[in-house]
């Protein structure tokens, strides 16, 4: 295309994390433009943002039913090409349903729906609605974690056997929901979370990345989870035994009260004829072990990497690449796919999560709940 995409953007105002990581992400390989938005749940507060933004007033809407519904009146060559949602969890399935029915596609954050049920309704709709819908799954988008996949599914490693994951952070380990803190609010809050707390948060993330880097589903799970800041009633932390669906064991810790912790997340992943790990700290090594053959490490851009984690390092070998850029790997393979669609072109799927990704981070969520509900007791999922 000769263009840019027109991405629309619901939620993600003043003060928003998330949404100041999604506008970035999406701007990185120059395909794509921020063109509208409807920032807040207040108007005023939208039109705001969007001003600040840089964009026009009469493209700062007051609601996402207001954005979809005058972007659909627009001519074809000045509407938006699709949304990006970056709301709290019980605000994904409302307007991802609303622009997908109004003929949108769209981008969502993680976890995909408030409840499993809103998860498996929203992939039907994604079905029958013939768009695209991504998934912000973003360390998947990791040039070492493409590596790490592609190594797995050539069997370097032979049959696995054993994965260890870890997600851990420590900004909760002090009632932050108390404060003015609006990130630690809707998290703690099950109306806004859902049955989840740090499982919905950064657990979808660990279980994503055990799926995605093995091939292998989790088959079933038990969990002891805690609730240790006062008076919260979804889990800050989770100790999680796992059983893959090839026979492998597996491990889970994740926590949110890990004192000391930034953001720890970590992959080992152990096969019979070697192993890996990988640190969402130092992401730019991929270390490796073999039975006989000594210790290798993988950088991004560097020698010996399959053409999967060739084609997502941008930047020469020795230059780091970190979290903004393998977010904008979902974008970049999300708009490849979208321009080839609007080209009337056919293509095999890009490499980016989809609803059936969100749909299994719900059902982990509820099983790992239910399991703990019932003393730990293994769990399908």
């Amino acid at each position: 295309m000769t263009r840019k995409l027109r991405m629309g953007m619901i939620g993600g105002g003043a003060g928003s994390f998330i949404g100041d990581v999604h506008r970035k992400a999406a701007s990185i390989d120059g395909m794509i433009d921020l063109v509208c938005g409807a920032f807040s749940s207040s108007a005023e507060k939208s039109i705001a943002s969007g001003k600040a933004l840089g964009l026009p007033e009469s493209r700062c809407y007051g609601s996402y039913e207001e954005m979809i519904l005058k972007e659909k009146e627009l001519p074809e060559d000045v509407r938006m090409d699709f949304v990006a949602i970056v709301t709290p969890n019980h605000m994904h399935f409302p307007p991802a349903k609303f622009a997908l029915k109004n003929g949108f596609h769209v981008v969502c954050d993680k976890p995909m729906t408030l409840t499993l049920d809103e998860a498996i309704a929203l992939e039907e709709i994604v079905n029958k609605s013939g768009k695209l819908f991504a998934l912000t799954h973003n360390y998947t988008g990791h040039p070492l974690v493409k590596q790490a996949r592609a190594m797995v599914a050539n069997g370097d490693l032979g049959n696995i056997r054993k994965v260890q994951v870890q997600y851990l952070q420590g900004w909760l380990s002090t009632p932050e929901e108390k404060g003015d803190n609006k990130q630690a609010a809707w998290r703690v809050d099950p109306k806004r979370s859902g049955i989840g707390g740090a499982l919905g948060d950064i657990g979808t993330h660990a279980e994503n990345l055990v799926e995605y880097i093995t091939g292998l589903k989790i088959d079933e799970l038990a969990a002891d989870l805690g609730r240790f800041g006062e008076g919260r009633v979804l889990d800050d932390d989770g100790n999680l035994l796992l059983r893959l669906e090839n026979g492998a064991k597996g491990t889970m810790s994740i926590s949110q009260i890990a004192l000391g912790e930034e953001n720890n997340l970590a992959i080992r992943v152990y096969g019979e004829k070697g192993s890996l790990e990988w640190h969402q700290e130092n992401p730019n090594e991929l270390i490796t072990h073999w039975l006989e053959d000594p210790i290798k490490v993988f950088t991004p851009n560097g020698n010996g990497l399959y053409p999967e984690a060739l084609n997502t390092s941008r930047i020469p070998a020795g230059h780091p690449e970190g979290y903004l850029e393998a977010f904008a790997t979902i974008y970049k393979n999300f708009a490849t796919h979208l321009m080839a669609i609007l080209n009337g072109e056919t293509m095999n799927t890009p490499d980016y999560p989809t609803a059936k990704d969100g749909v299994r981070g719900m059902k982990f969520i509820y099983a790992a709940v239910a399991s703990d509900t019932n003393n730990a007791a293994w769990t399908k999922i």
